[in-house]
Formats: C-alpha cells, sequence, structure tokens
C-alpha cells in the first residue's frame, strides 16, 4: 500500500472496526490514557508551575497533557497491537500530536508578544489550519489539494514558483520564526538579569539578538522551501532605493536609536529635557524614546531629536539637582530673621540635601519689595520639583506670619483733581 492511501484506509478499518465487540476496549485504552495524562498535567502544574517560574515550566505546563497523551497512547498501542486492532489509537496519535504544535506555537508566540490580545483568535486560526489539514489528509484529498495549488504557477525571474511552494514557505518561516522569537525571549530574560551589565547594553543585546534571530530565520525558512534567495533580488533592491528616499527619517531614527543605547549617554530613569518636552526616561526602543513627566503625562520623542538636539540630562553624572524660590519682603523687613527662617523652611523638607545647606541671597532692590532666592538641592529629581517648591514656599508664608514679616505687593494711588481747582 502506497503512503498515499494509507491515511484513507486506516479511516476505512476504523469504520470496520466499529462492529468489532473488541472495539470498546479501544475507547476504554483511549479514554484511560487520556484520564491518566489529564491527572498528571494537573499534578505537574500544581507541583512545578508557578508565577514567574521560568520559561521553561510554564511550557512544560502547557504542553505537559498532549506529551504525556501522546506517550500513553503510544505505549498503549505498542502493548494492544498483539491482541487486538489499535486503528482508533493510530488515528489518535496525530490527533494530539495536533494539539500538543498549537500549543508549543500558540506558547512562543505569547512569551514573543506577552501584551497581544490578538493570539487568542490566532489560537483558533492555527488549530484550524493544522486540523483541516489532519482531515485532507485522513480522507485522501489532502494530494489532489497539493496537485491543484502546483498547477498555480507565478513566474518570478529566472524561477518559477507556485502556489503550494509559497504556502509551504509561509507555514515554514512562520515556524521558523516563531523558533527564533522563542529564543530570543530566552536571551532577553537572560540578558535583563544580568544587573552587573549596564541596562542600556542590555537593551542593544536583546535588539541586535531579536534582529539576527529573526533575518535568520526568514532566510532558513525560504530555503527549506527550496525558494533561491537570488529570485528576491529585484525586490531587496526596490527596498533599498525605498529607505534610501522614503524612508530617511525612519532609518534615521531607528539609527540614532543604536546609537544612544551604545553610547550609554542617556538612562532609564533619567530626567531630561527636549525642547519644551521633559521627563523621565521610562522606555528606549530602537525608534523612539518615552519621557515621563511627574503629571503622568508621556512624550514620545523620535530618537533623532535626542541625537539631533541639545538634552538637558539632570542626572547624566549627578542626580543632585539645585532649585530655587525668590521671594519679596518689606523694606523694614529684618532681612537677618528673614532669611534664617526661609534657610530652615528649606531645611525642615526631607528631600532637601542637608551636605549643600540651603542658602538665601539678596538679588534686588526692587520696586515694591526687598527680593530675596532660596537656593536648595534635591537628589531625586524623577519624584518632582514643583511639589517640593511649593511646600518650601507654604513653610516660608506661614514661619513669616508667625514673626510679622510682610511680603508687599505693589500699590498705586490714583488722585481724582477737581476740574475747577484743575484750571
Amino acid at each position: 500500500m502506497t503512503g498515499k492511501n494509507q491515511a484513507l484506509q486506516l479511516f476505512r478499518d476504523l469504520v470496520d472496526d466499529l462492529g468489532d465487540p473488541n472495539f470498546v476496549w479501544q475507547v476504554v485504552a483511549l479514554v484511560a490514557c487520556v484520564g491518566v495524562a489529564w491527572l498528571f498535567a494537573r499534578w505537574w502544574v500544581g507541583r512545578h508551575h508557578q508565577e514567574g517560574a521560568g520559561r521553561l515550566r510554564d511550557a512544560g505546563a502547557r504542553l505537559a497533557f498532549p506529551l504525556a497523551a501522546i506517550a500513553l497512547v503510544g505505549i498503549a498501542k505498542l502493548v494492544l497491537q498483539k491482541f487486538i486492532h489499535v486503528n482508533l489509537l493510530r488515528l489518535a496519535l496525530p490527533l494530539i500530536g495536533s494539539m500538543a504544535l498549537v500549543r508549543a506555537v500558540v506558547f512562543v508566540l505569547r512569551q514573543a508578544f506577552p501584551k497581544a490580545t490578538w493570539l487568542t483568535t490566532w489560537e483558533r486560526i492555527i488549530a484550524t489550519f493544522i486540523w483541516g489539514w489532519l482531515a485532507l489528509y485522513i480522507t485522501d484529498l489532502a494530494p489532489h489539494v497539493v496537485d491543484a495549488l502546483e498547477g498555480v504557477v507565478f513566474p518570478l525571474g529566472a524561477q518559477r514558483l507556485n502556489l503550494w511552494m509559497i504556502l509551504q514557505g509561509i507555514v515554514t518561516v512562520f515556524l521558523t520564526v516563531v523558533v527564533a522569537l522563542w529564543v530570543a525571549g530566552l536571551i532577553e530574560a537572560r540578558l535583563m538579569r544580568m544587573e552587573d551589565v549596564d541596562s542600556s547594553l542590555r537593551i542593544v543585546g536583546v535588539r541586535v539578538a531579536k534582529a539576527l534571530l529573526t533575518v535568520a530565520a526568514l532566510v532558513t525558512g525560504l530555503s527549506m522551501v527550496g525558494i533561491d534567495m537570488t529570485a528576491f533580488s529585484v525586490f531587496t533592491g526596490a527596498l533599498g532605493v525605498g529607505l534610501g528616499l522614503g524612508m530617511q527619517r525612519i532609518a534615521s531614527n531607528y539609527v540614532s536609536g543604536f546609537i544612544i543605547l551604545l553610547d550609554r549617554s542617556i538612562h532609564l530613569g533619567d530626567v531630561v529635557q527636549v525642547g519644551a518636552d521633559g521627563g523621565q526616561v521610562s522606555k528606549i526602543t530602537t525608534r523612539y524614546t518615552v519621557l515621563k513627566n511627574p503629571g503622568g503625562t508621556e512624550f514620545i520623542v523620535p530618537n533623532e531629536a535626542l541625537i539631533a538636539n541639545v538634552v538637558q540630562n539632570q542626572s547624566y553624572s549627578d542626580t543632585r539637582l539645585r532649585l530655587a524660590t525668590t521671594i519679596g519682603v518689606a523694606y523694614d523687613t529684618d532681612l537677618e530673621l528673614a532669611m534664617r527662617l526661609m534657610r530652615e523652611a528649606a531645611a525642615a523638607q526631607p528631600r532637601v540635601l542637608a551636605d549643600s545647606p540651603p542658602r538665601v541671597f539678596l538679588t534686588a532692590f526692587a520696586e515694591s519689595a526687598i527680593n530675596l532666592e532660596l537656593g536648595f538641592w534635591i537628589a531625586d529629581p524623577e519624584e518632582g520639583k514643583g511639589n517640593v517648591i511649593s511646600d518650601i514656599n507654604l513653610a516660608i508664608w506661614q514661619a513669616f506670619k508667625a514673626h510679622g514679616i510682610q511680603i508687599p505687593f505693589p500699590q498705586r494711588e490714583i488722585r481724582v483733581l477737581d476740574a475747577k481747582t484743575a484750571e
């Protein structure tokens, strides 16, 4: 019997077994194997699967049931085939194997895209595709479908591609990319645990690993199908021209992103100011950088702007930052008392550094007041600047009220002259 008709013959044998009294033992064996596999999977999850336990243990928890079922059904088939027909078990093996394949592919995708909500739909699509192809194979319709797909030919340069080859390429490339993303996820998890390596270098390593593995997966997948990569020379040439003409800014942002990560001029957690936008660096990608200000607003800044413009990095080499507030007092004020109260109000704040004590300067004899500037240092600018200045201003206001120190404001006198007197 040829391999082409084996699946159809298996299906016919299974139909014939339905009238055999021994068929019930096949059903009992299959149910027992599935039940034991289910209990084993529950035990495995309860003992080994923990939150954040690791990718390999998570994979084991997801694949424990189908892999255990495959092993048990295979053992049952080997034992029972000496006594009765095992066509039901032979048919169950590829079906359970397809379940394991679907779960493995979706698990790798979830590891590569942890926040993706479309994976639930993709799991159904992948399962439908695999089980649909098994149905075609079992009913002996698969060779006819393959012949029909091979009849649709697309000339591409010196090579002729058919629809079956293209579909094979899509599936093969998809699987190789999935494996590449899973390996990249393992590399990312390992690199992110290396606390002794700079965070920027770790991010660069992750980005480079993903890019190289993805390209290698694409080339490997197409080569496995038999597609000559030189057939894509026209496409790659057009893509290069497109990058040079229409995607200059995008390419510039990606190159700038790698420069930022490699020269380590900006780190995660730095407080930077780019033009009118400023905040703490919460995320660095190869295309943009995210700044989050204390008010919760996030600015997505293209990496090119961080390379081409002046960037104020308040925590580049030292996180300490000097802040100042200016207050005017009346001309008859005891200046030494006012300056002492201002220093004490600043020193009482827990965020103000004591090793660089607050200082007060007389900056100007203004029109209505004497201006005093209070300067102080903080070491955590990412916690905000306006809040600490506000707390200090409030403390100064309360201290001035308690000691009778006035904060003057401009006053104007308007005199209305009588018209007769003016004459």
